[in-house]
């Protein structure tokens, strides 16, 4: 009980941090909108060619990547909130009272997957102006995988910026992971259209099975294989991610 209790305190002194500058949930939703916005139209001419492995509603294949895009470069860079944190000594006077270390994390991560799903949802709105068809339990299981995936980016950009406690660390740090698993994992083109090599290693990256399902999901597929494989690897990645953020959290913070 004094788990829930603690982590609904810091969420909700987060929260109130967001609110009083909400700068960076605006900026995090522009970059998707302006791929929507300018991309899309791209991609329509390319699924009007029939090009093979290219779905024909360009836009209900383009969403699902963007929302994963969304949730990659709005999670992984709130490591700078806890440096910025560290620097003013709000975690060591955290420390020093009885809100327990696994909350210090746990409050951060909840308000991280608060802000993606609101941000989900105008994007989502803004592809049915778009001309986005997908039903609504597609969207709720894409959503889904959204708040699973800023679980376990924000837990590990956290993670990573309480142990580094640098920006000049860990800005590239971030870029050398995100960007990759960006490219890799399909979500402007389909994987299809690249080489056996090039499908080879994006089958190693976890986002491209997530990304996959939340298509299937856009499509009305719900009970496949393709399915099942993105539910296991995001509970899997959830899993081993707040594993290494609460062993971080709780020695940095003994």
């Amino acid at each position: 009980m004094s788990f829930a209790r603690d982590t609904m305190l810091i969420f909700r002194r987060q929260i109130k941090l967001s609110l009083r500058n909400p700068a960076w949930v605006i900026i995090g939703l522009i970059q998707p909108i302006l791929y929507l916005a300018f991309f899309g139209p791209l991609l329509s001419k390319v699924a009007a060619g029939a090009v093979a492995g290219f779905p024909a509603g360009s836009y209900s294949f383009f969403v699902p990547g963007l929302l994963i895009q969304l949730g990659l470069f709005g999670a992984a860079f709130v490591g700078f909130t806890i440096i910025a944190d560290w620097r003013y000594g709000v975690i060591e006077r955290l420390r020093v009272t009885p809100v327990s270390r696994l909350a210090i994390l746990a409050g951060r991560v909840l308000r991280d997957v608060v802000t993606l799903l609101v941000q989900g949802v105008v994007l989502v709105l803004a592809g049915v102006a778009f001309g986005m068809r997908a039903p609504l339990g597609g969207i709720l299981v894409s959503l889904w995988f959204i708040g699973i995936v800023a679980i376990s980016l924000s837990a590990i950009s956290y993670t990573v910026g309480l142990l580094t406690k640098s920006e000049d660390v860990l800005a590239p740090a971030i870029n050398m992971v995100v960007v990759p698993l960006m490219l890799l994992s399909g979500i402007m083109l389909p994987m299809t259209l690249g080489p056996g090599w090039l499908q080879g290693i994006a089958r190693a990256t976890p986002f491209r099975y997530i990304i996959d399902a939340m298509r299937g999901a856009f499509a009305g597929h719900y009970l496949t294989m393709i399915m099942l494989e993105g539910v296991l690897v995001a509970v899997g990645l959830a899993i081993a991610c707040l594993w290494i953020a609460g062993r971080a959290f709780v020695r940095e913070n003994a």
